[in-house]
This record gives C-alpha cells, sequence and structure tokens, in this order.
C-alpha cells in the first residue's frame, strides 16, 4: 500500500485539535483551558504581576532560551526528565529533543507566571489550574507532527498504525469520550461485580445487596456498605482478587451493600434529603430486619461516607441508634480543604449550576467524567490520545478504568444542595447548622467506634482532610477514632488488596489519649509507624472487634418480607448514563 503523506496527516490532525467544539465534547478539556489562560482568567480576578518581578522572569527564560538554542547549534542533546519524552526516538532526533525541551522551558516559564500572579489563594489556584490544562495541552507529544515515536510507527507500520488512531479517534468521537480501556474484554457481573449475593430490596434510588456468606459462621451484626453515589458500586467489587466486597465476606462478615440507581430524567427532582432518608436510612432499616440485629457496622466510602455520617446524625436527633461502628474511606465531612476540586468551587460557578440544575434536571456524568480526567490531563487525556490515535494501539484491558468510564449522573436539586451547602459553605460540620430530612444534624452527635482511612496521594480528598473528621466525630471519646494512613492515591489506596501485600500503610496509636481530637495530622504523621502491605487486615480486626457473636450464617438471602428479586449485582448497576 501507498504510505499516506505524513504532513497532510499532520495538518488534518491540527486542523481537529484545534477545534475547540471538538476538545469540549471528546478530549474533555475543562473549560478554563478553552481560552487564553492568562488574559481571561487575571481580567476576571483583576490580578496582575509585579513589573520588577515580570521583568525578572522574562529575563531569566531568555538566558535559558539563548542557552538551549547554542547547545542546539553545538549538536548538543538536551536533557529531558519528563516521562513524556523518555522514548529514544525523542533523543535519536535533535529537532525533536530541541522541541520538546523548548516546550519544558516555555511550560515552566507559563507556570512561573502564574505562580507570581497577585492574587487570592483561590483565584491563584484557578489560574494554575487553567494554565497547567494548556501547557499539557500543547505537548509535542500531542501531535503526529512533533512526535517522533508516533511518526516512526507510521513508517515501520506502512501507515497502518496512522489508520488504526483515525479509526479509533472516529469511534471515540461517536461515544463522546476517550477511550481508556478495552470496554470489550468486561462485562458488569461476568467478570466486574461478580461476588455471589442477591437483590433482596429496591426502591426507586437504591438496589439492596444481601451477598453470601463464604464462611460457616458470621458476625452477628451485619455490615452495610454505602458506595459513593456519582459512581458505580463495583469500584468495591472488581474482580476477585481486588474485591473490597468479596474480602470483607471471606472475613466473616454479613455483607449488604447499595447499588444506587444510575438516574434517568424521571429523577430530576430528588434531593439531597431523599438520599438521606429513603437512601441510606431506609438501606440500614432493611438491612437490621433482615439481620434481626439492632445494629449494623455502617461503612462509607467517599461520598458514601458523607452520605452515612448524615444519616447516623439524622438518626441520632431522632434517638436512634442503628449502628455500633462507623467506617469512613476517604471521606470528607469538614470540607475546608477539598484538594483539587477547589478549582471548580466559587459562588459564581455554583450559582450558575443552581440556575440550570437547583429546580430539576440531570447532570450528566460526562461533565462529572470531563471534571476528574481534567485533574490529571497527562494520565487520563492526553497519554490515551498519544497512544490511541498518534500510535494507532488498542487500548489494554483494564478493570479499573474501565470502571471508571462506566459514568453516571446526579439530580440537579441534590447535586446542588451537595455543593453549596458542603463544598462551598462548609456547613456540614457545624452543629444544628444544617436541616436534613427534617432535623438538625450535628456530627459530634456521633458516639461510635470509628474506622477513619486516608489516602496519602489522594488529590480528591486530601489525607489532612480526611483526618479532620477525628476531631469532629466522638468529641467526648476521641480514643473511639481509629485513623489509618494508606499509600497511593483515591482509589489505589483503598483497592489495596491483603494477599497481594504491596504498599504500605501508617498508624499512631499513640494518638488515641484523650486529647487526640487536638492533634494536628503532621502531628499525627510524625509519630506514625509505617507498616507494609494492605491496611485491609486493619479493618477486618475492627469489623470483628465490633461485629457481635459469631452465628451461623443464614441459609438464604432475606427474610418472609424482603424475598430474593434477582441475582447480584442487579439491574440498577448495569444502566449507563444518559
Amino acid at each position: 500500500m501507498n504510505m499516506p503523506d505524513p504532513q497532510v496527516m499532520a495538518n488534518a490532525w491540527i486542523a481537529q485539535l484545534n477545534d475547540a467544539d471538538q476538545w469540549k465534547t471528546w478530549f474533555q478539556v475543562a473549560p478554563e483551558a478553552q481560552a487564553n489562560p492568562l488574559a481571561a482568567i487575571l481580567q476576571d480576578a483583576g490580578a496582575s504581576i509585579k513589573p520588577e518581578l515580570l521583568d525578572q522572569l522574562k529575563n531569566d527564560y531568555m538566558g535559558k532560551l539563548g542557552a538551549l538554542w547554542g547547545e542546539f547549534i553545538a549538536g548538543k542533546t538536551p536533557q529531558l526528565s519528563d516521562r513524556r519524552f523518555a522514548a529514544p526516538a525523542w533523543r535519536e532526533n535533535p529537532l525533536s529533543a530541541y522541541n520538546a525541551a523548548s516546550y519544558l522551558l516555555n511550560g515552566e516559564f507559563l507556570m512561573a507566571l502564574a505562580d507570581a500572579v497577585q492574587a487570592t489563594p483561590h483565584q491563584k489556584q484557578k489560574i494554575r489550574f487553567a494554565v497547567q490544562q494548556v501547557v499539557d495541552a500543547m505537548s509535542p507529544a500531542n501531535f503526529l507532527a512533533t512526535n517522533p515515536e508516533a511518526q516512526q510507527k507510521v513508517i515501520e507500520s506502512k501507515g497502518e498504525s496512522l489508520t488504526k488512531g483515525l479509526a479509533n479517534m472516529l469511534a471515540d468521537m461517536q461515544k463522546g469520550r476517550i477511550s481508556q480501556s478495552d470496554e470489550s474484554a468486561f462485562e458488569v457481573g461476568r467478570n466486574v461485580a461478580t461476588t455471589a449475593g442477591t437483590v433482596v430490596f429496591e426502591n426507586d434510588l437504591f438496589q439492596l445487596i444481601q451477598y453470601t456468606p463464604a464462611t460457616a459462621s458470621v458476625h452477628a451484626r451485619p455490615l452495610l456498605m454505602v458506595p459513593p453515589c456519582i459512581n458505580k458500586f463495583y469500584i468495591l467489587d472488581l474482580q476477585p482478587e481486588n474485591s473490597l466486597v468479596r474480602y470483607a465476606v471471606e472475613q466473616g462478615n454479613t455483607v449488604f451493600l447499595m447499588s444506587w440507581r444510575n438516574p434517568d430524567k424521571t429523577m430530576g427532582h430528588i434531593t439531597w434529603d431523599d438520599y438521606i432518608e429513603r437512601g441510606a436510612i431506609e438501606a440500614l432499616r432493611v438491612t437490621r430486619e433482615i439481620s434481626g440485629q439492632d445494629q449494623v457496622n455502617a461503612f462509607g466510602f467517599c461520598v458514601g461516607g458523607t452520605i452515612i455520617a448524615t444519616a447516623l446524625a439524622v438518626l441520632k436527633a431522632r434517638g436512634a441508634s442503628p449502628a455500633a461502628s462507623l467506617t469512613l474511606l476517604t471521606t470528607l465531612l469538614d470540607f475546608s480543604d477539598t484538594g483539587v476540586l477547589d478549582v471548580f468551587i466559587d459562588e459564581p460557578q455554583v450559582r450558575l449550576r443552581e440556575q440550570t440544575l437547583a429546580k430539576g434536571g440531570l447532570l450528566p456524568g460526562s461533565d462529572l467524567a470531563s471534571t476528574f480526567s481534567s485533574l490529571r490531563p497527562n494520565d487520563l487525556i492526553w497519554n490515551y490520545v498519544q497512544s490511541n490515535y498518534l500510535k494507532g494501539n488498542e487500548p489494554p484491558a483494564f478493570d479499573l478504568l474501565y470502571w471508571n468510564a462506566d459514568s453516571t449522573g446526579l439530580p440537579g436539586p441534590m447535586f446542588c444542595w451537595y455543593l453549596r451547602h458542603t463544598y462551598l459553605e462548609n456547613s456540614l460540620r457545624v452543629p444544628g447548622k444544617l436541616t436534613v430530612a427534617g432535623e438538625k444534624v450535628d456530627l459530634s452527635s456521633i458516639d461510635v467506634p470509628t474506622f477513619i482511612f486516608g489516602s496519602r496521594e489522594d488529590h480528591i480528598v486530601p489525607w489532612g482532610a480526611a483526618y479532620a473528621s477525628t476531631a469532629l466525630l466522638n468529641p467526648k471519646k476521641p480514643r473511639a477514632n481509629r485513623f489509618i494512613l494508606g499509600a497511593s492515591g483515591h482509589i489505589a489506596g483503598v483497592i489495596n488488596p491483603a494477599a497481594k501485600n504491596k504498599r504500605s500503610y501508617w498508624s499512631n496509636d499513640t494518638a488515641r489519649p484523650a486529647k487526640a481530637k487536638a492533634l494536628g495530622a503532621d502531628d499525627w504523621f510524625r509519630g506514625a509507624t509505617e507498616h507494609p502491605g494492605s491496611w485491609w487486615p486493619e479493618w477486618a480486626r475492627f469489623l470483628a472487634e465490633h461485629g457481635g457473636e459469631d452465628v451461623k450464617a443464614p441459609a438464604k438471602p432475606g427474610n418472609r418480607r424482603y424475598k430474593a428479586i434477582e441475582a447480584a449485582p442487579g439491574r440498577y448497576v448495569k444502566v449507563r448514563a444518559e
């Protein structure tokens, strides 16, 4: 076959990449990055850079650029420490090496300008975010005309890689998102979300799954797991070897789990109160009734932790205490530090959402996916542009990324309430400030043993923010709170199977005397001990301690009132976002 003209194809690529509408739909680039990052945001923020500092930055930049040009003229290959340019092809071609080095220098200069802006911390964070988005997008690795690896593959494959890359791009444009995994390799219920169980209850918000016991005897108190409603529950039940659900079952727990419904247009009126009252509180009631126990071990992951903690505070205001213990994984209750998500949270942005969604409607799952992808664009966007489109590779089969692409929407009223009262105003931590399901919420009323987990490299729930829950819960008996810090990020820190014995975690049991709540996160870490392997066994021991006596495992799911509806994982989790 005749090899296509690389320059012609490069021009086509550049035309596609420069189309702002394409960026919005299938590149999922954050809106802040679609305009001139400094000019537009500086104007909006009323920010500026001191002239003397600007001159210093310019002079420093010109000096480094001149030195780089001198090295290029002398035939010296610049050093490229960035992993995007680690392949030999970047160094073997002097022009490509110079192009990459000058790009890195330009990016360094732009970020220095962003850091030099005189603005409030929040404004500066937004500026840095927007500039970083553009810097990452303009990497020479993202364009066929300037990526020697991709060009080399075009030649070696006699144009086949380019043909495949265009086919991959067109297929993704049809989907409206970039493929991060071979989605044909997975199917919910076939090779992900496969732990045996039965749906024993459902309403318009969730299905309740009761998992089949794996041991002859179980702890009398069941474990109720509340996953986040902004993702599907099977992050906790991917495949047998990395399933937290399966692990909990194997440790002798009778596990119940909420599978949130992926909202459709009929649910556009649902509120935060509904998620608490008809969601978590209803799940607590049914779990207790089926198990015959007055109390359960309650569990929440991410937003699921915020939901279950709020539900327990509401029930406490009604005089009920349905939990014997509480587990919170990478959960925000105090929203003082919301990490990188803070760039999306201010009064104008929240008000805009309220104008469009507060009275009804759905927040599309694609919006949430775009937001989270923009937090790590090199890993979750441009890496796949380079591999799938420029090089014509097929994405590998990866269960976690398959789950990541299986997005969910949210009812507009629920989302707007959550955005304003937690992320923007941080009212949940203030006793009595919020009324939920007709009750004043006071998190300090939660007085049960609590296992709190944070991930050290979490960019969504900074570990110090997860630790802040220790100051809100059990104020009269802080020794009831146990904090564990895991290695890695928001997902990988949680999904760290015990059998693989990877990574590590930190504990600090000396930080649990009566004055523990006054101990800051940094002080806690300075006194902490690092342990090799997974934190899961620590959690299993915590559950066993509060699980009550061992009893014979139930012979069948449900009871006379709540009968089997269908096999796990149920229908709700299989519904794709609208």
